[in-house]
């Protein structure tokens, strides 16, 4: 399972939850609403952080398949001009 799937589970298992811990506790509506919004605050806020880890984590994996592309081109090139003058006698 990739880390996104994790993340996504962890989160809809925390939500899931918070929100049966909330609606069962024997509390007043005004506090329960207030701590479900709250809940939901926190919620949203780990749904942020796990999306901007994701997003950090493609970041990196695009930085590095561009360092990789680039190191195969100039050692393509490379070989390329190599070849061109070892050839360059011949004709």
């Amino acid at each position: 399972m990739n880390a996104s799937k994790i993340l996504l589970s962890f989160v809809a298992g925390a939500a899931i939850g918070a929100a049966l811990g909330v609606l069962f506790a024997p509390d007043k509506g005004t506090e329960t609403r207030k701590k479900i919004a709250d809940k939901s605050h926190d919620v949203a806020d780990s749904i942020k952080d796990g999306f901007n880890d994701f997003v950090d984590g493609i970041k990196d994996k695009f930085k590095q398949v561009k360092s990789d592309a680039e190191d195969v081109a100039e050692k393509g090139i490379s070989a390329y001009n190599k070849g061109r003058a070892q050839t360059s006698g011949v004709i």
